[in-house]
């Protein structure tokens, strides 16, 4: 083989290795493709549209409200990769409040809240409005929840003492047979008031 060939056939191969493997190295992974097209979805809420580059961190801020008007609340630190996956974790959830930093999200509970189920006890004021404190009604002022006015002369001396001590609230479904039973001997049009 003549040398110009030679010369020839071996700088052909070097410049392909050169560039078949340059294009390898630079060549995305398919994780990489991923990744990249992760970061460029775009978050449209509240006519608001902001562009997610890398995954974004956030925190997430769950309100649980109860029947009882206590809400708890839990706060979650979010990254998020996907925002279609991020939308589906929640969408049992209500949106109300949303911006760069922090997602609010609410959702309305059909039961009585753990607070009352440990530490709630029907009682009346002496003004004989029906209230739930947060302990017995004798050793406690901090009042959950109000609902109406009873007319006391209308209650049973066993009923009277039983709301003075304070009745022990156990479940939703115990809640709500208190403030049936009770409301039958309103003095008022009945209103439900929660705590401030």
């Amino acid at each position: 083989m003549r040398p110009s060939i030679r010369i020839f056939t071996w700088t052909t191969i070097i410049l392909f290795s050169i560039f078949y493997f340059g294009f390898l190295k630079e060549a995305p992974s398919t994780h990489e493709l991923n990744r990249a097209e992760a970061s460029t979805e775009i978050v449209e809420k509240e006519n608001k549209a902001y562009e997610v580059n890398g995954p974004l961190t956030i925190t997430v801020i769950l309100e649980r409200l109860y029947l009882d008007g206590e809400v708890s609340e839990e706060i979650v630190e979010e990254t998020i990769w996907s925002m279609e996956d991020f939308w589906a974790q929640y969408e049992d959830w209500q949106l109300v409040h949303q911006d760069e930093e922090q997602i609010v999200f609410q959702q309305q509970i059909d039961d009585i809240s753990p607070l009352l189920k440990s530490n709630g006890y029907f009682g009346i004021t002496d003004d004989g409005i029906l209230t739930i404190y947060e302990g017995k009604p004798k050793e406690s002022t901090k009042v959950i929840q109000s609902f109406f006015q009873i007319d006391v002369k209308k209650l049973e001396s066993h009923q009277h003492t039983r709301l003075k001590e304070g009745i022990r609230v156990s479940s939703k479904d115990h809640y709500e047979d208190i403030i049936e039973t009770f409301k039958t001997l309103s003095a008022t049009p009945t209103t439900n008031t929660l705590k401030d």
